[in-house]
């Protein structure tokens, strides 16, 4: 396989480019604890293993060649993205960590821990398969690192883990120093201010989606 070196430094490149992955476990995070943040990158790892799969079985090709299929793919993501921005821009309430402890305190904590938990996942997940970069990034950038002379499955496997894996990792680190600085960012005013920052982003990123 040529150059894995080369792949992973690039790979970690894209993977620390801003973008809907980062804006949406930085708005987890700081919204609803590290424990939330890792759920979002768990569920970007679930995403990034169905692309792998995608590929290895041949549907790539198909799609690509597809423009029905391959639209229907950027639109269905442009309107998540949409929907996940004018949720957080319009969302009034914001979590408190006085609020969370005083829920813990009435046992309640570990279903509000759950039902964020359950909802970060489900939208890593949704935002890396309705995300046509994500194919483009296997088709274009991926084929460039692969030995035809051979087993190309194996090799597209291999790079899609290293990808998951990079990506899973530089992420991580996110949600670490996220949860660290929150400490100095838990008041509502910044929560509220960043809510309405990220939904405009989110929703600017579903329009670069649909151009």
């Amino acid at each position: 396989m040529n150059n894995l070196i080369a792949f992973s430094l690039m790979a970690l490149m894209m993977s620390m480019l801003p973008g809907t992955d980062t804006v949406l476990i930085m708005k987890n995070t700081l919204m609803h604890g590290a424990k939330a943040g890792r759920y979002t990158i768990l569920g970007m790892a679930t995403g990034l293993t169905f692309w792998t799969i995608v590929v290895v079985l041949g549907l790539s090709v198909v799609i690509s060649q597809s423009v029905f299929l391959f639209n229907t793919i950027k639109y269905l993501g442009a309107a998540y993205l949409f929907y996940l921005g004018i949720r957080a821009f319009f969302t009034k309430s914001t979590l408190v960590l006085e609020d969370v402890q005083e829920e813990d305190s009435q046992g309640s904590i570990k279903k509000l821990s759950y039902n964020h938990s359950k909802e970060s996942y489900l939208q890593g997940v949704f935002s890396n398969i309705l995300n046509p970069k994500t194919i483009l990034v296997y088709i274009t950038f991926m084929p460039q690192f692969i030995d035809l002379n051979g087993n190309t499955n194996q090799q597209l496997i291999t790079l899609g883990l290293i990808l998951t894996a990079i990506a899973v990792g530089w992420f991580l680190i996110v949600v670490y120093l996220l949860d660290h600085v929150k400490q100095w960012l838990k008041k509502p005013k910044f929560q509220k201010a960043f809510q309405k920052s990220t939904g405009l982003m989110l929703i600017g990123f579903g329009v670069k989606t649909v151009v």
